[in-house]
């Protein structure tokens, strides 16, 4: 059985590529426009890893993190952080929120991929 991404980001060009990527090396897909959204679709299905940016409207990608760590079906849900912030001090908050990777945008499929590959047990 295909395991399932959520893939929270307001970019639709990025969720494309990222989506593209994800379903090539045989993963099922759920998209969200923002944390929010994102939220909403927390609903209590399996979901095996998140894939989240930092900065969106409504809700950031680092609130959304800590919202989504406090529903008992997610808190244990790996979570890549997709952004181009670069900077220490959002690292380490989001280290410090449950992130378990960050990858800094403009990024490689393959680098995306090998990240989902380490977080998602088979």
């Amino acid at each position: 059985m295909a395991k399932t991404i959520l893939i929270v980001d307001d970019s639709t060009s990025l969720r494309q590529v990222v989506s593209i990527a994800l379903q090539g090396a045989g993963y099922d897909v759920l998209e969200a426009v923002d944390g929010q959204d994102g939220l909403a679709k927390l609903d209590g299905r399996k979901i095996h890893l998140i894939i989240s940016d930092v900065n969106m409207p409504n809700m950031d990608g680092l609130t959304f993190l800590r919202e989504a760590k406090k529903l008992p079906a997610y808190k244990f849900t790996p979570v890549i952080m997709l952004t181009t912030e670069s900077g220490e001090g959002k690292k380490q908050e989001g280290q410090q929120s449950g992130a378990k990777a960050w990858v800094v945008k403009p990024f490689k499929p393959e680098q995306m991929l090998a990240a989902v590959a380490k977080l998602i047990l088979p």
